[in-house]
């Protein structure tokens, strides 16, 4: 079933949309947030928690790209069960470190008085991964939205580790320039 059609379902609030969202969506989904969590049973609970997201946010939204969308909630609900659960530390060390990576560049964490300079430096953001090359993009995204090991990046790219840590500290820096260029830092 094409997007626009599943999109449809969920407007007019048919569960027949949900149905949909996870044959089509479902292993996507599961993928990020396994990785994310480190076990199965965690990731299930995030795909549920990202299927109740979309029903809640799709009569106020129409996404462009379902998918993008969808891995979008998935990895904000799967980040959230992991600082919910950081105390235990259940295979979150790799994802606290690329967090930590990132908030070197990102200005620190907005109060809800904030919300429209959020969406700022999330557009900003969006430019930025917009104008790299697609290696760059691709190492990028992989590690700071999938949240994949430097060692899985490197061996998908064909570079050495230490070269993907190098190339991901250039592209953290110029996303700072990017950021300040745009006002954000």
């Amino acid at each position: 079933m094409e997007d626009s059609a599943i999109v449809d379902l969920y407007w007019r609030r048919s569960e027949q949309a949900l149905a949909e969202t996870e044959r089509k969506y479902g292993n996507y989904c599961h993928s990020i947030a396994r990785r994310i969590c480190g076990s199965e049973r965690d990731a299930e609970e995030c795909v549920s928690d990202t299927w109740l997201a979309a029903w809640n946010a799709m009569p106020d939204k129409r996404p462009e790209r379902l998918g993008a969308f969808l891995g979008c909630l998935t990895r904000h609900a799967a980040i959230s069960r992991l600082r919910a659960e950081q105390s235990q530390k259940r295979g979150g060390a790799e994802i606290e470190l690329m967090l930590d990576e990132l908030a070197e560049v990102l200005p620190a964490e907005s109060d809800p008085a904030r919300e429209a300079e959020s969406r700022e430096l999330g557009e900003a953001i969006k430019s930025y991964v917009n104008s790299l090359g697609e290696i760059e993009r691709h190492v990028f995204l992989g590690r700071y939205f999938y949240g994949l090991p430097l060692t899985t990046i490197a061996a998908r790219c064909g570079f050495t580790e230490s070269k993907t840590k190098s190339l991901l500290h250039r592209l953290r820096g110029r996303l700072r320039k990017h950021l300040e260029k745009e006002g954000l830092l």
